[in-house]
């Protein structure tokens, strides 16, 4: 599965993957985010911090928090994100805080519970075990006010993608918005991500791509266009390297299952 670099903020957004040895760059979205280690372990960045969870151990991402994962070895894991509105009373609770440390231990049984979940969950059970998977990791958390200048730049970065993604989003247009040197800026962004801006960049369009393509009835023509390529020779090529497979493809998978990841 493609993991996707941005997330709908519906209120009932909910979605869980399943992998091994998972890879994905900085970034950030408007879901939290849980991260269940199986078997092996992770590297995880979230923010300025680095962890190594191991099995049977879980982070929990905040909204708007940057994190990136890498493993080094062998992992094995379970990832759920999910809207801020279906546990409403938590976010209201941390809004405008963010947790000293992210890692927990979950408790065994609620990992079962996301492995073995069915397709489409009963909501309200389903917000049950999202609020014990809040309350779990709240009763040993301390928390502290979001600094107002921690990130400042990566975040500003990441923003402007999020907004202009389907336009002009060149790292010549970044620079201008951000009013800091070309040179500076590519060499900063590929530090803090591992990867040039340009790929990045293609990579969130892509995944933009992916969501439309399993959630919309739009042409494929009308999805390079929204998602800034600047044809759909481009989109197809990029799409194939990033995917493996092309765009028509990866729709005809998901057809019949636009309800598997978003709406309960």
């Amino acid at each position: 599965m493609f993991y996707e670099f941005k997330h709908p903020v519906a209120a009932d957004y909910f979605r869980v993957e399943r992998g091994v040895d998972f890879e994905f760059p900085a970034h950030m979205h408007h879901c939290f985010e849980f991260l269940a280690v199986l078997d092996g372990e992770m590297r995880v960045e979230v923010d300025a911090d680095v962890c190594m969870p191991h099995a049977g151990e879980g982070i929990l991402f905040f909204p708007n928090q940057i994190h990136s994962m890498h493993t080094e070895k062998t992992s094995r894991h379970i990832l759920c994100l999910f809207s801020p509105e279906l546990v409403s009373a938590y976010a209201k609770k941390v809004s405008s805080k963010l947790p000293q440390n992210n890692l927990f231990r979950p408790d065994a049984g609620l990992i079962r519970c996301l492995e073995t979940l069915p397709e489409f969950p009963n909501r309200y059970l389903l917000k049950g075990m999202l609020y014990q998977l809040c309350g779990e990791f709240d009763q040993n958390a301390l928390y502290q006010d979001v600094p107002e200048a921690s990130h400042v730049l990566l975040h500003d970065i990441f923003q402007f993608i999020e907004q202009n993604a389907h336009t002009d989003c060149s790292l010549e247009a970044l620079a201008r918005h951000v009013g800091y040197d070309y040179a500076y800026l590519s060499r900063y962004f590929h530090r803090k991500t591992g990867m040039p801006y340009n790929r990045y960049l293609n990579r969130y369009r892509i995944s933009r791509a992916c969501y439309l393509l399993k959630n919309s009835t739009m042409t494929v023509l009308e999805i390079s266009d929204e998602c800034g390529f600047n044809s759909l020779r481009t989109m197809n090529r990029n799409f194939l390297a990033e995917t493996g497979m092309p765009p028509g493809e990866y729709r005809r998978l998901y057809e019949g299952r636009a309800g598997e990841n978003t709406r309960l």
